[in-house]
């Protein structure tokens, strides 16, 4: 079994909560958590014990326009907006001119950002990925899961399916993370606030999955944009029908 890392990172744009996720080569969960700040990252990530290979990344890397969208945005709305998973726009003024964090990130730990780079050649390569259109197409789901926002109530079922879909992925090996049943008690039975506390975990662990499956599962993503412009990598659009689910009421 290879020792090659697989990182998650459903990275807070700017301040907030990060969420974190490694699987190994085999494509087994081995870790996950949740922290803040740039130097909580890399002292997790010096935790690691081994070489890590690619990185999903859950916030925008590559954003050289300074207004208006990126392609990789608009690629993204065509393939999965009739399922509600468009993407969020990203240019520099969304960053106050800077650079984002992702990239900022990238360059300190020495990351190459190009899908283009040949994984295991030497640098780890980052790609920034998307975990509801990845949804959509892995589990081929009619609409995206709606677990980030709305009543408790919709989101606690959001999250019950998230977390049954994420477990229907036999090379997670879910059922032998002590920290994955931990969040997943945490789900069935949330207090105030818990699900807030475990929803970006819990994406790092798909995204951590993006990651291996772009290493190890060639052409089950493919790259919506460029280099140059900006990406983000997802799966091929899906050719199954969209279906609106009816709105929540009461």
């Amino acid at each position: 079994m290879s020792t090659a890392l697989h990182v998650g990172l459903d990275l807070a744009w700017s301040t907030g909560v990060t969420g974190l996720a490694v699987v190994d080569g085999s494509g087994r969960l081995l870790d996950s958590g949740s922290c803040r700040t740039d130097d909580e990252i890399a002292a997790w990530l010096a935790r690691l014990g081994g070489p890590v290979t690619v990185v999903g990344v859950d916030a925008p890397l590559v954003v050289p326009n300074a207004t208006g969208q990126r392609e990789a945005e608009r690629a993204i709305g065509r393939a999965f907006g009739a399922y509600g998973a468009s993407a969020h726009t990203a240019n520099r003024g969304t960053f106050g001119g800077a650079d984002p964090r992702a990239w900022r990130l990238a360059e300190r730990f020495g990351w190459a950002v190009d899908p283009a780079t040949p994984v295991g050649a030497g640098r780890p390569v980052c790609l920034e990925v998307y975990p509801h259109p990845a949804l959509v197409a892995l589990f081929g789901l009619p609409y995206r899961l709606d677990y980030k926002k709305g009543p408790r109530s919709q989101r606690q079922v959001g999250f019950a399916a998230l977390v049954g879909h994420l477990e229907s992925v036999p090379e997670l090996r879910l059922a032998d993370s002590p920290r994955w049943t931990r969040m997943r008690a945490i789900v069935a039975d949330p207090g105030p606030g818990d699900l807030d506390r475990v929803e970006d975990e819990l994406d790092a662990v798909l995204c951590a999955h993006l990651a291996w499956l772009w290493h190890h599962r060639p052409g089950a993503l493919v790259v919506y944009g460029s280099a140059d412009a900006g990406y983000v990598v997802a799966p091929p659009p899906p050719a199954h029908p969209a279906v609106r689910p009816p709105p929540v009421t009461g």
